[in-house]
């Protein structure tokens, strides 16, 4: 099973990113691993300017971006695991499928990261 979040969890220390703003960067870089052969990945990283303004954005927008962003790396796995199903079992995945996929994570990358800059 594929699975999007890190399994090792330090302590958060003042400096370092916030864990729900990890989790973004592990569905870009893990579309960047899968749509080598069927897109261009991601195109735009806004991680290092939501982790920035993590500690300004206030709790509430905090709660709203984890639960979010939780949601949307197992809808993420699911779907990125089913391409790669297809691969593993020797079909050739669905280009429009893919792209559908690959542009729908995009969007909801990019609206979640909008939680926090606004």
């Amino acid at each position: 099973m594929l699975n999007l979040v890190p399994q090792h969890e330090p302590e958060a220390r003042s400096g370092e990113c916030p864990e729900p703003v990890m989790r973004l960067a592990s569905i870009r870089q893990a579309l960047r691993l899968v749509s080598g052969g069927f897109n261009a990945g991601p195109e735009d990283d806004l991680d290092e300017a939501v982790g920035d303004r993590w500690h300004e954005a206030g709790e509430a927008r905090q709660r709203w971006f984890d639960r979010r962003s939780g949601r949307l790396v197992g809808i993420a796995a699911a779907g990125i695991e089913a391409l790669l199903g297809q691969q593993n079992a020797g079909h050739q995945p669905n280009r429009a499928a893919n792209e559908t996929l690959v542009n729908e994570i995009r969007r909801e990358l990019r609206d979640i990261a909008g939680i926090i800059l606004g």
